[in-house]
């Protein structure tokens, strides 16, 4: 299996660190804290709340558009983790308000986000996509209302004036360029080419792999550009192929389903590279062995390496009378953002998303303070006894900082066999 782990530097709102450690550490010190040293209104004293909390969370992950198959793990991990918090009885019992942000095409979010704001939900968990999530997030952050993607990699939102009140499980594609581009690199291509979504993943994502990759000594030819809503990617197709690339990597969503029957009749499929964007299980979406070695970057632990966690998943999900998961990206990035969330109301004593922002990070460990567990139940004990919780998630430590980014992360490399399936690379 092979995994990459970073730890980042903290950065500020104003000004972003640049570089990125290339070793494995442990979680970095950090300054200017933002937890809150005391308790919210209703809080004990301890940190815990003298009555029971409720917590009332919206949802804005993609039901529709070019991301719609991320929606069900991502929407799966919410629910499961909503009903791990309800059935402890500790103190706080969660309500999620479900919606749809479809994508920049739809606009399913111009009419999801004011329903959900309406419905006097504490924080929204959304987008995926981190285009859509900057269409919405003045409207959240400006209700005075918590938003936590889960699946939002743009180092646009690193720096983003939002009150503290943005934060997410996800870690910047600074990391996930640099191990995209490096994978690139020392897999022996000289020459890259691109097909590159025009918005901000797909944007920064590209420039951060062309950073990693001409720093390792190679050059891009080609990196053609379009946009949510296109149907036909023939010119883009052509402009790559014309350019005569050693490898292509796509930097799409789902639209790379529509880009694939075309490219790989002109371009050998393990010479191909995907991103979390459309990093899937295509199956017999496509003929047998169409896409043989290619390989892809996802963000998070190695999905094999959470098989208790995805098996618990699809469990509850099917026992919800749903369809099998076939996908579980993001699935633990959604499960921690509920636990987080509901830790973070227990230490601070309140509701409040104002309250509750104040102890996000320390719930996640990012004031080096706190004992270590892994579970809600465990964590939120902690915390009513009078401790401080460090919750180490199913995604990875977490361990934010000031600014409501993950100080660590882990990009995992996957590689596509016979069935057009992934599974980790044995590299």
């Amino acid at each position: 299996m092979s995994l990459m782990t970073r730890s980042l530097r903290p950065r500020s709102r104003r000004a972003v660190v640049a570089g990125i450690a290339f070793a494995a550490a442990g979680a970095l010190a950090l300054s200017g804290c933002t937890a809150s040293e005391t308790p919210g209104e209703g809080g004990n004293g301890n940190g815990g709340p003298t009555e029971d909390l409720t917590l009332k969370i919206g949802t804005a992950l993609p039901v529709t558009g070019n991301l719609a198959f991320l929606g069900p793990p991502e929407i799966a991990g919410v629910q499961y983790a909503m009903s791990q918090v309800n059935e402890a009885g500790l103190s706080i019992e969660v309500e999620v308000v479900e919606g749809d942000s479809g994508d920049l095409d739809n606009k399913a979010y111009e009419t999801e986000i004011p329903r959900l704001l309406g419905e006097d939900v504490q924080a929204i968990i959304g987008a995926a996509s981190s285009g859509v999530s900057l269409q919405f997030i003045d409207d959240v952050v400006g209700a005075g209302v918590i938003q936590f993607s889960p699946a939002n990699t743009s180092a646009e939102f690193t720096t983003f004036d939002d009150n503290d009140l943005y934060w997410r499980t996800a870690p910047s594609d600074v990391l996930q360029g640099e191990v995209l581009g490096n994978l690139i690199a020392e897999d022996g291509h000289e020459t890259l080419g691109m097909i590159v979504l025009n918005d901000s993943y797909g944007t920064g994502l590209a420039e951060f792999t062309t950073e990693a990759f001409e720093a390792a000594g190679g050059e891009v030819v080609a990196a053609p550009t379009y946009n949510t809503g296109d149907t036909n990617f023939s010119a883009q197709i052509s402009e790559v192929i014309a350019a005569d690339p050693d490898a292509i990597a796509l930097i799409t969503f789902e639209e790379v389903a529509t880009i694939l029957p075309d490219l790989v009749t002109q371009f050998p499929a393990e010479n191909l590279y995907f991103v979390d964007g459309n990093l899937k299980n295509f199956g017999d979406q496509f003929p047998d062995d169409t896409l043989t070695g290619a390989k892809g970057t996802l963000p998070g632990l190695s999905i094999d390496s959470i098989g208790d966690f995805t098996g618990a998943l699809n469990d509850y999900w099917v026992g919800e009378g749903n369809e099998e998961l076939e996908d579980f990206s993001y699935a633990a990035e959604s499960y921690d953002a509920v636990i987080l969330l509901a830790l973070a109301a227990l230490a601070s004593g309140s509701s409040d998303a104002d309250d509750i922002k104040g102890s996000l990070q320390e719930v996640s460990g990012g004031t080096g303070e706190g004992e270590k567990c892994t579970t809600f139940e465990d964590c939120a004990q902690i915390i009513l006894d009078g401790g401080t919780a460090d919750y180490d998630g199913i995604s990875g430590p977490i361990t934010f900082d000031e600014v409501g980014d993950p100080t660590e992360a882990t990009i995992g490399i996957y590689q596509y066999g016979e069935d057009n399936n992934f599974v980790a690379y044995e590299g």
